[in-house]
C-alpha cells in the first residue's frame, strides 16, 4: 500500500493480497454481536475480536506485514523496535516465523510479565534490551542501535507497510457485517490502526462514521486535530498504555485528518468500569486500551439508537496485578469511592462514634491511616469510604458534619490525591 504525495491516503487496491499473505499468522477474528450492549443502547453493537489474535492484540497485522515486506538483504541485519508492549509481542511473534533475529529495546521499568511475554512469543529469535527510564530512552537507544548495525526499524505505527496491515481488519469487518455500519469506533494511540481501517471505511463505506477515542490523559491526536498540526503533548497519563503516546505519526496524523470524523476522549476510571463490565458479564477480557471503543458509547447514546454500531477490541493483554488499580479507578469514577483527611478528637471513643454516628448501613472502610499525637487535640486519619450506592455520598458528607467530624475531601483535589493514596 503506497501513500499518495497529493492526498496522503493509502491505495488500497493491493489490500487483498496483504490480506492473504497475513493468513499465515493471524487470524480473521470474529465479529460478534453483543447482546448486553445492544439492550442498553437500543442499538446493533458488534465487537470486532482483536483480542483473540495469537498475540492478544491486532499489532501483528502491522509488524509482520512489515517484516515480511523487508528484502532479505536487509532482513539480515535484522530488525529492532522499541516498545513495552503489543508491538514488541508482535514484533517478536513475527520474527520467530519468518526466522529473523529481532532486537527489542524496552524500559528497565517495564513489568517483568511484559518481558516474559515478548521472550515467550519471540522463542529464541529476539534479544531483548532494558535500557533507560521511559519508553523515550528505549526509542532513542533503539534508533541508534539501528544506524549502528545497520538493523531496519519496525515502527510501532508511523510506516506505510504497518498501516497496510492494521487495514486488513476493515476488510473483514466489511465482509462480515450482516449490513452497513452507521458507527465505527476505533481506538487511537499513535494512529496506526485508524488510519488503515478509517482508510478502508472512507473509500468502501463512506457514509460510517468513523469516530476515534483516546484517553483523556493522553489525546495527543485530538489536541493535534484541533490546532491543525502534530502537537506534543508534555505529559501524559500512561495508565490506558496501548493508547497513550506524547505525539502521533506524520504520516497517521495526515491520514487521519482525512479519514476520521471526530475524535472524542474518555476517563481513565470510565475505562475501567468498562473492563470490569466486559468480565462480569460477557466473560471478556480486555487491557485498556481494548476497551477505549466500548466506553465512547455512552457520549453517543442518542446518536446510535437504532443504528449499526461496530467497536473493535484491539487486545487483552491485561496484567493481573494492576486489577486492584482498575478496581479503584471504576469505584472513583462510579462515585462509589471516597477518600477524606478526618481530624479525629484524640479520645477514647472517637472512632467508636464516627462509625455508629456516621457511616451509613451500606459503607465500608477500606483505607485508614492514623497516628495519635499526644500534644494534639485532634489527630488528622487518611480513610477511604466505599458505598454501594453513588446517592450515599452526600447524606454521609451531612453526617460528618452534624457529629462535628472536621474533614478534607480528597478526591477532588488531584495533586494531593496521588500523593497521599
Amino acid at each position: 500500500m503506497k501513500i499518495t504525495e497529493t492526498e496522503n491516503m493509502p491505495d488500497l487496491g493491493m489490500l487483498a493480497q496483504t490480506a492473504q499473505k497475513l493468513k499465515e499468522v493471524c487470524l480473521h477474528t470474529p465479529l460478534a454481536n453483543n447482546l448486553n450492549l445492544s439492550e442498553r443502547y437500543q442499538a446493533d453493537i458488534w465487537f470486532k475480536r482483536e483480542d483473540l489474535q495469537p498475540v492478544r492484540s491486532y499489532k501483528l497485522r502491522g509488524a509482520f506485514h512489515k517484516i515480511s515486506s523487508l528484502p532479505r538483504e536487509q532482513l539480515s541485519n535484522g530488525v529492532v523496535c522499541a516498545s513495552a508492549g503489543n508491538h514488541a509481542q508482535g514484533v517478536a511473534y513475527s520474527c520467530r516465523k519468518l526466522g529473523v533475529h529481532g532486537t527489542i529495546f524496552m524500559p528497565v521499568p517495564t513489568p517483568q510479565q511484559k518481558v516474559n511475554q515478548v521472550e515467550m512469543f519471540g522463542r529464541g529469535q529476539v534479544e531483548i534490551v532494558l535500557d533507560g527510564d521511559t519508553f523515550d530512552d528505549a526509542y532513542a537507544t533503539a534508533l541508534a542501535f539501528c544506524r549502528e548495525k545497520g538493523a531496519a526499524f519496525i515502527h510501532p505505527f508511523d510506516d506505510p507497510k504497518v498501516i497496510e496491515g492494521q487495514a486488513t481488519l476493515g476488510l473483514e469487518i466489511l465482509a462480515d457485517l450482516p449490513r452497513p455500519a452507521d458507527f465505527l469506533f476505533l481506538p487511537v494511540g499513535g494512529g496506526g490502526l485508524a488510519s488503515g481501517v478509517g482508510s478502508v471505511f472512507r473509500e468502501r463505506s463512506p457514509h460510517t462514521r468513523i469516530i476515534g477515542v483516546e484517553p483523556v490523559g493522553a489525546p495527543a491526536m485530538k489536541v493535534s486535530l484541533e490546532a491543525g498540526k502534530i502537537v506534543s503533548l508534555p505529559e501524559i497519563d500512561r495508565f490506558v498504555d496501548g493508547a497513550a503516546v506524547k505525539r502521533v505519526g506524520d504520516l497517521t496524523f495526515r491520514i487521519c485528518q482525512q479519514v476520521l470524523d471526530r475524535v472524542v476522549t474518555v476517563d481513565e476510571g470510565d475505562v475501567c468500569t468498562t473492563i470490569i463490565r466486559l468480565y462480569e458479564q460477557d466473560a471478556i477480557v480486555v487491557e485498556p486500551a481494548g476497551a477505549l471503543s466500548i466506553t465512547a458509547l455512552e457520549q453517543f447514546r442518542e446518536e446510535i439508537r437504532g443504528k449499526t454500531v461496530v467497536c473493535l477490541l484491539s487486545g487483552s493483554n491485561n496484567d493481573i496485578t494492576r486489577m486492584e488499580e482498575i478496581k479503584e479507578r471504576s469505584l472513583l469514577a462510579e462515585g462509589l469511592k471516597h477518600y477524606f483527611i478526618i481530624r479525629f478528637p484524640q479520645r477514647a471513643g472517637a472512632l467508636k462514634q464516627f462509625v455508629s454516628g456516621v457511616m451509613g448501613p451500606h459503607d465500608d472502610i477500606t483505607y485508614f491511616q492514623y497516628s495519635k499525637k499526644h500534644n494534639r487535640e485532634k489527630g488528622p486519619a487518611l480513610v477511604g469510604i466505599e458505598m454501594r450506592h453513588r446517592e450515599d455520598f452526600y447524606p454521609l458528607i451531612a453526617r460528618m458534619e452534624q457529629n462535628g467530624f472536621a474533614y478534607e475531601y480528597l478526591n477532588d483535589k488531584p495533586d494531593l490525591f496521588q500523593h497521599l493514596i
